[in-house]
């Protein structure tokens, strides 16, 4: 036999194993529904417009460097109060 088949049975045997198995217990089946629910939700919601989600991204933005400026202070402010302790 060719390497190039036995490499490629060696991959799909397990493959086809785990298939079958999942098949059998019910969990592909599941997951279809699971998938087609989510779309069905998915239509219902409404998406932000272009301004909309530039305006949240430079909220955010800002609180994350505002958030990260407090986290330098306090570190910084520790290191000079540790400093001075010893």
């Amino acid at each position: 036999m060719n390497k190039e088949l036995i490499k490629l049975l060696i991959w799909f045997v397990p493959l086809a194993v785990v298939f079958a198995l999942l098949w059998r217990g019910g969990y592909l089946l599941r997951f279809s529904n699971y998938v087609a629910e989510t779309r069905e939700e998915l239509k219902k919601c409404t998406w932000p417009t272009w301004a909309e989600l530039k305006g949240s991204t430079f909220v955010v933005m800002i609180s994350i460097l505002l958030l990260g400026a407090f986290t330098v202070l306090v570190d910084v402010v520790f290191h000079y109060v540790v400093n001075f302790i010893t």
